[in-house]
């Protein structure tokens, strides 16, 4: 860490902010290249149907259809988890949902290609189909062929402390159930892809991919191709939030059809398609108890949770390890034991959702704790300060916690909302709730086994005065290209308009796991500072010697290098770097990261939620419910993030903003449905139909950074992409509570539900607080 800065903690302009808002960015599906042929995928209407034959001629006779493949082309399963290849590009034998694709058409035009896939002849020999996560994991019927043990994805079944004395020897025992429903990114941009081969036969791929990295591993896989002769490209990307942070079947069909073609192919999705490809939140049923002591201290926490996962794996094995190995911060428990438990069912794979894994218990967590503040007669904010975990401690299950600010989130919420003299005290039909979180600043450990750094920058200095830096992060809204060019700046004193930042592409930058897991400001920051700081020393000392002063009197700033202890002797930057280059020839340095190994126990499934540093987050939501109507209008949230250190103050405010706006649609809105009476449809694979808050309906959100700087990461810093959501869901629940009363334990709170809970409790507008 340094101490003053110059760019550090700034507000700044993003990278490439300009462009997009010019319309100039070219997304994947802007791009066009010569000779270039359409494709469109084959889509089973059973949700779980054996495939007796494909017949691709009907589609091949049609005038402008070039090529079709089915399943048979592409038969080697693939996954984004090493363990669990359960998934092929195109069904070989069985479709396992509705949009399963079945096969896919290559033609001159976008309109030849949807006549030749309806022309696309399938003989399909419909099977049970299981919907409900109970009833599959009961069931004799295998769902997905790649399986080991009949439709259980995972189980996991962890214990740390005697959990059933701390529950007997309690003041109180709290105990619900708690059903999260399922939920779908809702990105701007659809997935699309495009693949060419060059004359050399170098297969290069452009794709609206969060994992450039995962996906060229893949892609040499599937298509049995040296990983040399392959290329993959992030164009500019229109929002990901987790559901595009692995491969799909679009990037291996166009890959296919390019090579057995020899033309550039491009395949982009319908927003129907993106419904049904999915990768969303798990829906989640969980049980929960927890005992606590008269004064608010929890002595054992017990959950059980069942995650309905979907027909593939996708990152389903992590997500039972997150659904419990999460919930042990930010508070100190007693005792705590999981068992979680995912299922394979005929729907559209699960995934990662922002804040993966641990948002659908942490509602499940904070709704029981505000239950146990309202039997113990204790402020809701009080017991949460009681329990909370120190800084520099351990978790329950061993996780290693470094900074923590939580309590300073606690204090800002509670101070900003006026919580002390309002709760409780608002006219009835209006209330306020509070809830806490934590989450993982990156996950410790890759997806796949192996010592190599999980991330690395290089960054090289051009004797113009400007810098350029190669990254593999994936820049997908976030505003990571931003992130590394307000590091290299501070350290080379450039302004940020004279760093060109080149990013996600696997054939110039260097190896960059991927952007998931909030691991990039601390993984790749840190990667990007360390290349920054040693072309820093090559800087200073070169100038240095220049001036015949110790290199430690040499700042870089504001374009110049400058004597400290003669502040009236500047050096122009470019002519610094001119003079570095004459010593040392090309200025150039590479940075890479390699995560800590002491931050978690030595248990099975320890590693799994370990991290180098953690962030911590307070809601407090301020919700109005119309007793009439059933509608719970969510007016305001305070959210207090610690972040760490802010490194550019109006991307972490943005992000803070947009987690607390996700998570609010959560509460509210979303429900990303199935028609199970007919057959596995969606219920409305369109945003016109899946409900999200407008622009009148979002509420009134009240960013407040807190900083307690970590040494693990770059200048202190932590996560600020996925935290700030977690805890807005349960604070609109105990808001609700304290609003009118009632409590709700499932999700979303829409209409219909609130209504029925409601009238169960016999609560009418006269009712009483």
């Amino acid at each position: 860490m340094t101490g003053s800065t110059w760019q550090i903690g700034k507000t700044h302009r993003r990278v490439g902010a300009y462009d997009r808002m010019r319309g100039v960015s070219r997304y994947t599906a802007d791009l066009k290249l010569p000779g270039m042929l359409h494709a469109k995928i084959v889509r089973s209407p059973h949700a779980h149907a054996r495939i007796v034959d494909v017949d691709l001629e009907g589609a091949l006779a049609l005038p402008g259809v070039v090529a079709a493949i089915s399943g048979r082309d592409l038969p080697t399963p693939y996954g984004i988890i090493p363990w669990t290849h359960d998934e092929n590009a195109l069904a070989v034998d069985k479709a396992l949902h509705v949009g399963d694709g079945v096969a896919c058409v290559a033609a001159e035009d976008e309109a030849t290609a949807i006549e030749a896939a309806a022309a696309v002849r399938v003989q399909y020999d419909p099977l049970p189909a299981l919907f409900d996560p109970e009833e599959a994991l009961a069931s004799d019927v295998r769902i997905n062929p790649y399986a080991k043990k009949g439709n259980l994805t995972k189980e996991v079944e962890l214990a740390f402390g005697d959990v059933d004395a701390a529950l007997a020897g309690a003041d109180l025992v709290i105990e619900g159930e708690y059903r999260f429903a399922g939920t779908t990114h809702a990105a701007l941009e659809p997935h699309c892809a495009l693949a060419d081969v060059d004359g050399d036969g170098v297969l290069t791929v452009w794709s609206t991919t969060q994992v450039p990295h995962y996906l060229h591993r893949e892609l040499a896989r599937v298509l049995e191709l040296p990983a040399r002769r392959i290329r993959v490209v992030q164009p500019p990307l229109g929002g990901g939030f987790g559901g595009k942070s692995e491969p799909f079947d679009l990037e291996f069909c166009v890959s296919k059809l390019a090579l057995v073609t020899g033309r550039p192919v491009r395949l982009l999705y319908t927003r129907e398609e993106v419904f049904y490809a999915h990768r969303g939140r798990h829906p989640m049923t969980m049980l929960h108890r927890a005992g606590f002591r008269r004064d608010g201290t929890i002595l054992g926490v017990d959950a059980r949770s069942t995650l309905d996962g979907g027909a593939y794996s996708s990152f389903g094995l992590v997500t039972t390890y997150y659904s419990g190995q999460l919930l042990s911060a930010p508070y100190a428990l007693g005792a705590y034991r999981f068992a979680s438990r995912r299922a394979y069912t005929n729907k559209p794979a699960c995934g990662p959702k922002r804040g993966h894994g641990s948002v659908q218990p942490r509602f499940a967590m904070e709704v029981q704790l505000d239950k146990a503040a309202v039997a113990l007669d204790l402020d809701p904010i009080e017991l949460r300060r009681r329990n909370a975990l120190e800084a520099d401690s351990r978790t329950i299950n061993e996780l290693r916690i470094g900074s923590s600010g939580f309590l300073d989130c606690l204090a800002a919420v509670e101070r900003a909302s006026g919580w002390k003299e309002r709760r409780g005290r608002l006219p009835f039909g209006r209330g306020l709730g509070v809830a806490g979180s934590t989450y993982i600043s990156g996950t410790n450990y890759p997806i796949y086994p192996n010592e190599m750094p999980q991330s690395a920058v290089q960054v090289t200095l051009d004797r113009s005065g400007r810098a350029r830096i190669f990254s593999g992060a994936s820049e997908i809204g976030q505003g990571s290209d931003t992130m590394v060019a307000a590091i290299v700046s501070e350290e080379l004193g450039l302004a940020l308009e004279d760093i060109r930042v080149l990013s996600a592409d696997t054939d110039l930058c260097p190896v960059d796991l991927g952007a998931y897991s909030s691991r990039i400001t601390l993984m790749v920051g840190n990667a990007c500072l360390s290349a920054a700081r040693a072309l820093r020393r090559v800087v200073t000392e070169a100038v240095a010697r220049a001036w015949e002063v110790p290199a430690r009197r040499i700042a870089l700033v504001d374009r110049v290098a400058l004597d400290l202890e003669e502040p009236g002797r500047v050096m122009p930057i470019d002519e610094a770097f001119q003079r570095a280059e004459a010593e040392h020839g090309l200025l150039t340095a590479v940075g890479d990261y390699r995560s800590p190994t002491d931050r978690h126990g030595d248990y099975r499934g320890g590693a799994i939620g370990a991290s180098p540093a953690y962030s911590f987050t307070a809601h407090v939501a301020e919700v109005e419910v119309d007793v009439e109507t059933g509608e719970v209008h969510v007016e305001r949230v305070w959210c207090a993030h610690d972040c760490g250190r802010a490194l550019s103050r109006r991307l972490v405010e943005g992000q803070i903003e947009g987690s607390t706006y996700m998570g609010v649609a959560e509460a509210v809105f979303e429900h990303h449905e199935l028609d199970v009476a007919h057959g596995g449809l969606h219920a409305g694979p369109s945003l016109l139909d899946y409900r999200l808050p407008t622009f009148l309906d979002t509420p009134a959100i009240d960013a407040l950074i807190v900083e307690a700087p970590d040494p693990r990461g770059p200048y202190g810093a932590k996560e600020a992409g996925e935290g700030p959501l977690h805890s807005s869901i349960p604070a609109v629940a105990n808001a609700i509570y304290d609003a009118v009363g009632v409590r709700l334990d499932a999700l979303p709170f829409d209409p219909p539900r609130v209504l029925a809970a409601l009238r169960e409790r016999g609560v009418r507008r006269e009712g009483a607080r």
